[in-house]
């Protein structure tokens, strides 16, 4: 779940803070936190962003991920709170078209090819 709030702020966050989450700072550096206690920064230069993400709240819980944007392709890696890390790269090629791949936390490399009607 949290993979996808930060993916879900990295898709909107490059142009204007998440709708969830309260943000503060400027156009190129942010603080954010959702409302699940989540903490986010997010940093833009020219076309290059990077969002970091991180929950410290409840001990046994604690995660974190970093994405970085490059033009129409973004890059995530993350650690979940069992200490089980993953990756995924995500790029668009416009009118909803991308494609998803990494490899999970259990190691299982994934690809997926998606469109405005879902992925496969």
């Amino acid at each position: 779940m949290k993979r996808v709030a930060l993916s879900l702020i990295i898709f909107g966050a490059f142009t204007a803070p998440a709708a969830f989450a309260k943000c503060w700072g400027n156009d190129a550096f942010q603080n954010c936190v959702d409302e699940s206690g989540n903490s986010y920064t997010v940093q833009r230069f020219g076309n290059t962003s990077t969002v970091n993400g991180y929950q410290q709240k409840l001990p046994g819980e604690a995660w974190e991920q970093t994405g970085a944007s490059i033009g129409d392709t973004t890059f995530i890696t993350g650690q979940a709170a069992d200490g089980s890390t993953w990756t995924e790269t995500i790029t668009n090629y416009g009118n909803g078209t991308r494609t998803i791949s990494g490899m999970d936390g259990k190691g299982l490399v994934y690809n997926k090819y998606c469109t405005v009607s879902g992925c496969n």
